[in-house]
């Protein structure tokens, strides 16, 4: 005699089988950390009619910002794991242990896909003294504490890149403090600061229209929207071990979606991330294709983590230290 339990334990698998198999029988709901018109905000809104492309649905694209992005990934975390749930979502949340700005990561998270990642450049005036990094750098040594870096908060990009520069070269500037890269782009073109390392995708339009001067991209390899300018690793290999860095956008859903669902997901983004149009837009804003998911993203994830969270150690800017986490150092 079959039990009744049996019985209905397998009706119940036979159930979730086929509502898994049918995913998505209705529009998905995506939910954007950051808000409208930033570099999230746009990645997130090119490639959104790619994947609703490859899975027959809409996105519904909500923006919720607030909390240097708690606010948008504790909502995700706590919404159903169904898949019918997106967070697109950069890198601040791998920063929120350490900052104490949340009790979460993205360990909690599965990387449906990290889609792009920007890169940094150090700027200066264009009619600054220094035409190469090295020129700054040994200025820098021989005037401690005499030039100015435009810089912003803790764990943005210009912060980390100017403690990367800190600890690969051991130089004392000054820092001056700035809502934005937006701000500290101008701030050198005006000089108000001597130099800043920001993003590629805020300083492109003024290093080519002559306004300031790119000295490195921090990459181990030139960019391609910046011809000529070469890479931080060129005149200082030290960098490299911090390398490939950069705050990237990725997409993102429970750990304990079905399996299945995710696999529908990866393939639906994987395929809008080779679209040639997203892919245009992207080298537009000087940011580097990856188009990466699973435990090849998890790994980037986390190397991200490491490498970020020790250098906002060293520097005295992570209010809680990484080991408490038991994040490795890189």
């Amino acid at each position: 005699m079959i039990s009744k339990r049996l019985v209905g334990a397998a009706a119940l698998s036979l159930f979730a089988t086929v509502a898994t198999a049918a995913f998505p029988e209705r529009d998905i709901t995506g939910t954007i950390m950051w808000g409208a018109g930033g570099a999230m905000d746009v990645v997130s809104r090119a490639v959104q009619p790619h994947v609703e492309a490859a899975l027959g649905k809409k996105i519904v694209m909500v923006n919720k910002p607030g909390g240097t992005g708690a606010i948008a990934t504790n909502a995700i975390a706590n919404s159903p794991a169904d898949g019918y749930s997106l967070l697109f979502g950069a890198e601040n949340p791998q920063l929120h242990k350490v900052l104490g700005l949340a009790e979460f990561d993205y360990d909690k998270f599965f990387p449906v896909s990290i889609l792009a990642r920007s890169v940094g450049v150090i700027v200066v005036k264009a009619d600054a003294p220094w035409k190469t990094l090295t020129d700054l750098i040994e200025d820098a040594k021989k005037r401690p504490g005499k030039i100015k870096l435009a810089m912003t908060g803790p764990g943005g990009l210009p912060h980390t890149v100017a403690s990367m520069m800190s600890a690969a070269t051991k130089i004392n500037v000054i820092s001056v403090p700035f809502d934005g890269e937006g701000p500290a782009v101008t701030a050198v073109m005006g000089g108000h600061a001597d130099f800043s390392p920001v993003g590629v995708g805020a300083a492109t339009e003024a290093i080519k229209s002559g306004r300031i001067r790119a000295l490195a991209v921090v990459n181990s390899e030139p960019v391609d929207s910046l011809p000529g300018v070469p890479p931080v690793t060129k005149e200082y290999p030290d960098f490299g071990k911090y390398l490939p860095w950069g705050p990237f956008y990725g997409v993102f859903v429970r750990n304990d979606t079905p399996a299945e669902i995710k696999a529908t997901l990866v393939k639906a983004f994987k395929t809008a991330g080779e679209n040639a149009q997203f892919k245009q837009l992207m080298l537009e804003r000087g940011n580097i294709m990856m188009n990466i998911s699973g435990s090849e993203a998890e790994a980037f994830l986390k190397k991200w983590q490491s490498t970020t969270s020790w250098l906002l150690h060293d520097v005295g800017a992570a209010k809680i230290s990484p080991e408490k986490f038991g994040i490795p150092k890189p």
